[in-house]
């Protein structure tokens, strides 16, 4: 059964846009985990805690920082983390 939801973009859209849900990976071995500190206050200690957790399953994880959270991503960063991960976690705190 297909549910469908609606996720709001926080980045001033005028009308929402659709996008498909990524089918999630049936197993985290092999993949390449990225974590992204969007850089508000004790984001990094959540991504901490989740970086031991899954390193201490054998799971390789990258970590990456926006400059700041006020801003999307660069586009340089968000190309690195294309190119270099199967799946991403943003850590998100305040």
């Amino acid at each position: 059964m297909s549910e469908k939801r609606v996720l709001l973009d926080p980045t001033s859209e005028q009308k929402p846009t659709v996008r498909n849900r990524v089918e999630r990976p049936s197993s985290l071995q092999g993949l390449t985990i990225g974590l992204l500190d969007i850089s508000k206050n004790r984001g990094d200690v959540f991504l901490d805690q989740l970086e031991s957790q899954l390193s201490g399953r054998g799971l390789k994880v990258n970590r990456y920082r926006k400059p700041t959270f006020t801003r999307p991503a660069p586009v340089d960063l968000q190309l690195k983390i294309a190119s270099e991960c199967d799946l991403i976690v943003e850590g998100l705190a305040d």
